[in-house]
């Protein structure tokens, strides 16, 4: 008897074709691209923690929203760039 994810995995399989195998090569490049973006990341939160904590009341708002916008945008870059690996033809 099949498991269910055997069987969600065979009715994938017949929608979509079988799933893509990453080479050594192109998991290190994601793992590099997350490391990279995380550090990306952990510095811009940094820096618009900075500027809250010194920022008045009035002005905190504006640069919690500009922290989030940048935030996004390096999720959005993380998300291409693997994109970009998952995409590319498998060698």
């Amino acid at each position: 008897m099949k498991s269910a994810y055997e069987l969600a995995m065979e009715r994938l399989n017949a929608a979509s074709g079988p799933a893509r195998k990453l080479s050594a090569a192109e998991k290190s490049a994601i793992a590099d691209i997350d490391t990279k973006l995380d550090a990306r990341a952990a510095e811009t939160r940094l820096g618009y923690e900075s500027r809250i904590a010194a920022a008045a009341a009035a002005e905190q708002g504006g640069i919690h929203d500009e922290m989030t916008a940048a935030l996004r945008s390096i999720e959005d870059k993380r998300e291409q760039e693997k994109a970009r690996i998952w995409e590319s033809p498998s060698d």
